[in-house]
């Protein structure tokens, strides 16, 4: 099976805390919060993140070309920097990437940034490029998934790829302070900006390293109003209708049971996953499912602390901090994302 040899993380350069976003909106609004805010911002598990623009910027009305304009400079700048720190990391040269995939759903470009990329950074003319829009917060693990399966080469493995996968989300685009309805005040104390990219390759051949087992996703229907976006007057509006904590215990929990089954794994036979946060109350759910036979998720956590939810990426930090350990045992990816759609997989260390 491919390996994953390495991955590269990056955010902008604007950080706030929870306590500035309060100070901000309240002295922007002019008026005391809604309380339910200041209670979402407490509730959340974050205690910093990190923005596109300075905090000024998402006080005004800004156009869709304004919002473009800023997904493709700070998006491309941070794809950039993920992208170099992975491949340094894996030992690997821009000319030895057969295929880039950029994994985004908070904006888009033409010509793509996988294409920018190769003039930028230096790939070959012929690098495969493949933008892939719409996965959301499920992003990190299914373009695992998608990685493994370029990367494998042909019937029995032979040929096979290196593959540059780079997460790249600007989810503070599509904050709208003027509005202080549900969404947008879960959005407001949540989503994040930064970048992940990792290598992955059928090709080179580690006598130890990480390789990928399985993946497996699900889609439930009648469910498109949990997660989503709108196409709004300015760009894009979030759509998040559903409790998604519920669903974790109803819906997801037997779902990765099977998924863990068919590779004769328990919870037990895991090292500590790698799960996409969401949010704190998310988290609580991820570990009551876990807990007791796993002792929790505290990397999940800490990266949700630190760094928010920056929806496809976020997972791939995760798993950053907790392959430096070298975990003894499989590590099990976890992600929930729009379709309503979960996607898992397994990493042998």
């Amino acid at each position: 099976m491919p390996q994953l040899i390495s991955i590269g993380t990056a955010v902008p350069d604007h950080r706030i805390s929870q306590t500035d976003v309060l100070a901000i909106l309240a002295k922007a609004r002019g008026a005391a919060l809604p309380v339910r805010l200041e209670q979402i911002l407490g509730n959340s598990g974050i205690d910093q993140r990190y923005l596109a623009c300075d905090p000024d910027y998402y006080l005004e009305q800004r156009s869709w070309p304004e919002r473009a304009t800023v997904y493709e400079q700070v998006g491309l700048e941070l794809s950039e920097k993920a992208a170099r720190d992975a491949m340094d990391r894996a030992g690997v040269k821009p000319a030895d990437i057969d295929t880039i995939i950029l994994i985004s759903t908070t904006g888009t470009a033409t010509p793509s940034i996988p294409s920018r990329l190769i003039e930028t950074m230096g790939f070959r003319q012929s690098v495969q490029t493949i933008p892939v829009f719409g996965y959301g917060c499920a992003g990190g693990v299914l373009g695992l998934g998608l990685a493994n399966d370029l990367a494998h080469g042909g019937e029995q493995g032979e040929g096979g790829k290196n593959v540059l996968l780079v997460s790249l989300e600007l989810c503070s685009l599509s904050y709208d302070y003027s509005q202080f309805d549900k969404k947008n005040m879960i959005a407001t104390a949540l989503f994040a900006d930064g970048c992940a990219a990792a290598v992955i390759s059928g090709r080179m051949r580690q006598s130890s390293g990480p390789s990928f087992r399985a993946f497996d996703q699900k889609t439930w229907p009648a469910t498109r109003d949990m997660m989503g976006w709108d196409i709004g007057e300015t760009g894009f509006d979030l759509v998040l209708a559903r409790d998604i904590p519920t669903f974790v215990a109803q819906d997801f929990a037997p779902f990765c049971d099977a998924f863990l089954a068919e590779q004769g794994l328990s919870k037990s036979d895991l090292s500590e996953p790698a799960c996409h946060p969401g949010g704190g109350r998310v988290v609580d759910a991820l570990e009551d499912y876990l807990v007791p036979e796993i002792d929790g998720i505290p990397v999940t956590r800490e990266v949700l602390k630190s760094h928010g939810n920056m929806s496809s990426p976020t997972v791939l930090f995760v798993l950053e901090r907790l392959l430096s350990d070298v975990p003894s045992k499989p590590v099990l990816m976890t992600a929930l994302g729009p379709g309503f759609t979960s996607a898992l997989g397994i990493l042998d260390s």
